[in-house]
C-alpha cells in the first residue's frame, strides 16, 4: 500500500505537538503478535506523547504544560483512508480507554495511553491492532514542543465554542464564538480537559477534531494541496517541525497530500470510540473508560471493510426520543405530584412543590422556565414533556421549573447518550465551526483573536 504520512503530517501537527525531539516509529517495527489483520484502505495511528523532556522552565510556562509528564500517549487518532482515496475517517481513541495490552506485559490490562510507557511505539501499535482488529500501516508520534510553531506556520487555527470556555489546567480562556488562535492558544484549546462545560476527554477530542478539520480545510481552500508543486511546498513547510517514519519519501507525501486536497468535506468523517462506562474504577489505574463492545466492534468492522462510519446505526443507534443532556444532572421543580413522580422515574432530580400549586391551573400546556445558560437542560425536560412551552427567565437559579397547566400531561421516556453529544460519527461539513471569520490577526497565548477571512 502507498505510504500516507502526509495525512499524519497534517493531522499530527494539529493534534498535539511536533516531532522535535521525538522519534518516529514505523508500524513495521511493531512486535509480532499484535493481532492486526489486513483490510482494505490504509490505517495510520497518530499519537501525541505527554512528555516535558527537554522543555525549559520558560517553555513550560509559555505552553502551560507545567507538572510532570507521564511519558504516555496524550492524544491518539486512527486515520483510515479508503482504498479509492475518496474518503477519510478519523477516529479518536480516548487516552483513558481500558484495554488489554498486546504481548506479555505486566500489568496485562490498563489505560491505552500507558502502552507507550510500557513498550514505546511498537507496543502502542500492537495494542491498537489487538483491540481494534485493524492492521496499522503507519505510525507517527509527536510531543508538545513545536506545536505552536507548526500552527503559526500554517497561519493559525480556528477554535470555537458556543459558550465561554475556561480551563485553568491548560490555560484556556476564550469567549463564545469563532476565533483564530495562534499555536499557543490552539495548544491550550486542544489540551483542555477540565473545562467548565462538560469536562472530560470526549469534549477535548471533539475540539481536537475541529482543529484538525479546520487546518485541512484551510490548506485545501488556499490551494496549498491543489497540485504537486503547491503540495510539495506545503510538505516542506510542515517538515520543518514534523518528522516521518523511515522510508517515506517526499514523493509519497506529495502524492497523498494532493489526494487529501481533493477530498470533499462530506467525505471526511470524524468520530470517537463509543463508550459504555465513563468512570470505571480500576485499582492502580484510577478512572477509566470502557468501550461499548457492540458499537465499537461495529466501528472497527466498518473501517476494516472500507465502509463509511457516518449513518451506520450499529455504531450510532438512533434514539426514539433523544435528550441533549443527562437527566440525572438536571434539577427540576414541578408543581404537580404525578408529573413529578413520572419525571423522577425518568432520571431527573425532582423537587415536588405541588403543595404550593394554584387551585385553578392556567390554561394550556406545561410551561418550562429556565435560566440563561440552561437551554440544553430545558430542551431535555421539554423532550420528556411533549407539547410543553419553553420560557427563559433570567431571575431563576440553576433549577428548571415546570408549571403544569390545565391540559393533560404526557411524560415520555428520554434517552441520553453522551457519545452523541461529544463523539458521534459526523462529516466535516457538520463538525465545522459555523460562523464565518472576518479579519486577520494573531492570537496571544491562551486568547482568541479576530479570525482570518481565508476559509
Amino acid at each position: 500500500m502507498r505510504r500516507i504520512a502526509v495525512a499524519l503530517t497534517l493531522l499530527t501537527a494539529l493534534s498535539c505537538g511536533s516531532f522535535a525531539g521525538s522519534q518516529a516509529v514505523s508500524a513495521a517495527s511493531a512486535p509480532a503478535g499484535g493481532g492486526g489483520v489486513g483490510g482494505r484502505g490504509t490505517n495510520i495511528l497518530v499519537v501525541g506523547i505527554d512528555s516535558r523532556a527537554g522543555l525549559s522552565a520558560a517553555e513550560k510556562r509559555r505552553l502551560h504544560v507545567g507538572g510532570k509528564g507521564c511519558n504516555c500517549t496524550d492524544v491518539m487518532m486512527l486515520v483510515h483512508l479508503s482504498q479509492n482515496r475518496r474518503r477519510a475517517s478519523i477516529v479518536s481513541i480516548p487516552r483513558d480507554s481500558y484495554v488489554e495490552y498486546a504481548g506479555t506485559t505486566t500489568p496485562a490490562r490498563g489505560k491505552i495511553n500507558s502502552a507507550y510507557a510500557l513498550g514505546g511505539g511498537p507496543l502502542t501499535v500492537a495494542t491498537v491492532e489487538k483491540v481494534t482488529g485493524l492492521h496499522i500501516d503507519h505510525y507517527l508520534q509527536t510531543d508538545f514542543r513545536g506545536f505552536e510553531q507548526t500552527v503559526n506556520n500554517l497561519g493559525g487555527a480556528t477554535v470555537c465554542t458556543d459558550r465561554p470556555l475556561k480551563d485553568e489546567n491548560s490555560g484556556l480562556d476564550i469567549g463564545a464564538g469563532r476565533h483564530l488562535a495562534d499555536g499557543n492558544g490552539a495548544l491550550r484549546y486542544v489540551r483542555a480537559r477540565h473545562v467548565n462545560l462538560r469536562p472530560g476527554d470526549l469534549g477535548r477530542v471533539r475540539r481536537q477534531q475541529r482543529v484538525v478539520d479546520d487546518l485541512l480545510a484551510r490548506l485545501t481552500a488556499e490551494g496549498a494541496l491543489a497540485g504537486p508543486i503547491s503540495t510539495a511546498r506545503t510538505v516542506r513547510t510542515l517538515l520543518k517541525t514534523v518528522r516521518t517514519d523511515e522510508g517515506t519519501g517526499l514523493d509519497d507525501l506529495v502524492r497523498i497530500g494532493w489526494a487529501l486536497g481533493r477530498l470533499r468535506s462530506d467525505r471526511t468523517e470524524f468520530a470517537t470510540v463509543p463508550i459504555r462506562l465513563f468512570d470505571h474504577r480500576v485499582p492502580g489505574s484510577g478512572s477509566t473508560l470502557v468501550w461499548d463492545e457492540a458499537r465499537s466492534a461495529a466501528l472497527w468492522d466498518a473501517l476494516g471493510a472500507d465502509r463509511p462510519i457516518t449513518g451506520d446505526t450499529r455504531i450510532q443507534p438512533v434514539a426514539e426520543n433523544p435528550a441533549p443532556t443527562d437527566p440525572a444532572r438536571i434539577a427540576v421543580r414541578v408543581d404537580d405530584a404525578e408529573v413529578a413522580t413520572a419525571l423522577r422515574a425518568n432520571g431527573f432530580v425532582v423537587t415536588d412543590i405541588s403543595a404550593t400549586a394554584p387551585a385553578v391551573r392556567p390554561s394550556g400546556p406545561p410551561v418550562i422556565r429556565y435560566a440563561t445558560g440552561q437551554e440544553d437542560d430545558a430542551a431535555t425536560v421539554a423532550a420528556a414533556l411533549p407539547g410543553s412551552r419553553l420560557q427563559a427567565d433570567p431571575d431563576l437559579d440553576a433549577v428548571v421549573e415546570v408549571t403544569v397547566g390545565a391540559r393533560p400531561v404526557q411524560v415520555s421516556s428520554v434517552t441520553y447518550d453522551r457519545n452523541v453529544a461529544d463523539g458521534a460519527p459526523v462529516t466535516a461539513d457538520r463538525l465545522r465551526c459555523a460562523e464565518a471569520p472576518a479579519a486577520a490577526g494573531a492570537a496571544q497565548p491562551g486568547s482568541a483573536v479576530e479570525p482570518s477571512g481565508r476559509r
